[in-house]
C-alpha cells in the first residue's frame, strides 16, 4: 500500500494555507484560481518584504516563491525566512527561470524544500504542490502523536506512583500485624482452617508489598526521579541483615534460608539502597521458586574486578529458552506455592545493577534450581577510574 498516497486522499486540503509570492500579477493570479480550484486555502504577496509580512500574519503551511524579485530577491527573502523561528520550519518552492547547477544548489543552501521552473506544468505544480502539504500534514500527525504519548506516559507514570505510594504504607501495617499473628499463634490455637487463612494472606501481603515496592523505585527510575547516592560500604555487613529479615518469611515455607559468610573484604562504592532492593528481589524470588525443606544460600565471592552476590536456590530451576529474556520481559510467573510475580522485581534488579557500574546473571538448570547473582564494582576499581 502506498502510504503517501493514503494520506493525500485523506488530506483536507481546505485546512492548509498556500502564501504565493511573484511580482507579476498574471503569475500570481493564475496560481491563485489553480490552487484555489484545488480546494487549498491562498494568500498573496507581490514582493520579498510583503512575503516575510503574510508570513507572520497568515501563518502559511506552504509557500510558492518567485526567486526574480525588485526589493530582494526569493533566496534573500529564504534566509530571513529560515532565521526567524515565527517562520522557519514553512516550506518553500521556488518558482524560477533559473535552472543552472549553481542556482539548484544556492536555492537548497537557503532553505528550499522543491523547485519548479518556469514556465511550469499546471499539473506538475499541483503535484508538488500536494506533496509538500503531505509532508506537513505527516509532520502534524507525528507531532500530534508524540504529544498524546507524551500524556500518556505521563498520565501511567502519576499514576504508578499514586498507587505504589498512598498503597505501600497501609499495605505495611497490615503486613506488620499479619507477620506478627502468624508468629504468636498455631493451628492448635485458633484451628487449622483459621491458621491456614492467616497464613495465606500473611504471604499475599508480603508479594503485594513487595510489588508495590518494586513499581514505586521502578516507576521512579524510568521518570530519572531516582539517583544514584554513592556511599562506602562492606558488603559482608550488608547482605547478612537483608538475609536476616526473610529468614522467617522463608521458615513458613519450610524452607532454610542462610549466608555463608566470606573471610574476605568486599568494599564497594555503591547505592546502599539499590543493593539492598537487588537482593531482597533475588531472596524473595528464590523462596516462591523453592520447595518444602529445601535451602537457599547467599554468599559473596570475587569475580575479576567485581563482587559477586549470589542467591543459589535448590528448587524448580529455569527453562534454557526462558533464561535470556527474564530481566527484560516482565512475563507473569507461579511460584510453587502458586505466589503470582509480576516480573518487574527482575527487570528492577538489572535496572539497579546497571546504574552502579554492575550487572546481573543467572545460573540455571530445569528440575534443580537457579543462582541468581548481582555484580558490584569494587572499590578499588572505582577509585582508579576516578583517579
Amino acid at each position: 500500500m502506498d502510504i503517501g498516497a493514503s494520506l493525500e486522499s485523506r488530506i483536507n486540503r481546505s485546512d492548509y494555507k498556500v502564501l504565493i509570492v511573484d511580482d507579476v500579477v498574471s503569475n500570481v493570479l493564475l496560481l491563485k484560481i489553480l490552487l484555489t480550484n484545488e480546494k487549498f486555502q491562498v494568500c498573496t504577496a507581490n514582493c520579498g518584504k510583503a512575503c516575510i509580512e503574510q508570513a507572520k500574519t497568515e501563518h502559511p503551511d506552504l509557500i510558492l516563491l518567485d526567486v526574480m524579485m525588485p526589493d530582494i530577491n526569493g533566496f534573500e527573502t529564504a534566509v530571513i525566512l529560515k532565521k526567524d523561528p515565527e517562520t522557519q520550519d514553512i516550506p518553500i518552492i521556488f518558482l524560477t527561470a533559473l535552472n543552472t547547477p549553481s542556482d539548484l544548489v544556492k536555492g537548497f543552501q537557503v532553505g528550499a524544500n522543491d523547485f519548479l521552473t518556469k514556465p511550469f506544468n499546471k499539473e506538475e505544480l499541483v503535484m508538488r504542490v500536494v506533496q509538500q502539504i503531505s509532508l506537513v500534514a505527516a509532520k502534524r500527525i507525528i507531532v500530534q502523536q508524540n504529544e498524546e504519548l507524551r500524556r500518556t506516559i505521563s498520565n501511567r507514570d502519576k499514576m504508578y506512583s499514586v498507587i505504589a505510594h498512598d498503597l505501600r504504607s497501609p499495605m505495611a501495617s497490615i503486613r506488620m500485624v499479619l507477620n506478627l499473628a502468624v508468629s504468636v499463634i498455631s493451628p492448635e490455637t485458633v484451628g487449622e482452617e483459621i491458621f491456614g487463612l492467616l497464613d495465606k494472606a500473611n504471604r499475599e501481603t508480603e508479594e503485594a508489598h513487595d510489588l508495590l515496592d518494586n513499581l514505586l523505585k521502578w516507576t521512579k527510575s524510568q521518570t530519572g526521579r531516582m539517583n544514584v547516592v554513592y556511599q562506602d560500604m562492606d558488603l559482608n555487613e550488608v547482605v547478612p541483615g537483608v538475609v536476616d529479615i526473610f529468614v522467617m518469611i522463608a521458615e513458613m515455607k519450610k524452607v532454610k534460608l542462610q549466608f555463608l559468610p566470606n573471610d574476605e573484604k568486599f568494599e564497594v562504592h555503591a547505592d546502599n539502597d539499590m543493593i539492598k532492593t537487588v537482593i531482597r528481589n533475588f531472596i524473595s524470588n528464590a523462596i516462591k521458586f523453592s520447595n518444602e525443606n529445601s535451602s537457599i544460600e547467599v554468599f559473596i565471592t570475587r569475580h575479576e574486578d567485581f563482587a559477586k552476590i549470589s542467591i543459589r536456590d535448590h528448587g524448580v530451576g529455569i527453562a534454557p529458552d526462558r533464561i535470556d529474556g527474564l530481566f527484560h520481559k516482565g512475563e507473569t510467573t507461579y511460584g510453587t506455592g502458586g505466589e503470582e510475580g509480576s516480573g518487574l522485581g527482575l527487570q528492577l534488579c538489572a535496572d539497579f545493577a546497571r546504574k552502579n557500574g554492575g550487572d546481573v546473571m543467572v545460573e540455571s538448570v530445569l528440575g534443580e534450581g537457579s543462582t541468581f547473582s548481582c555484580l558490584i564494582p569494587l572499590k578499588k576499581q572505582n577509585e582508579e577510574a576516578t583517579a
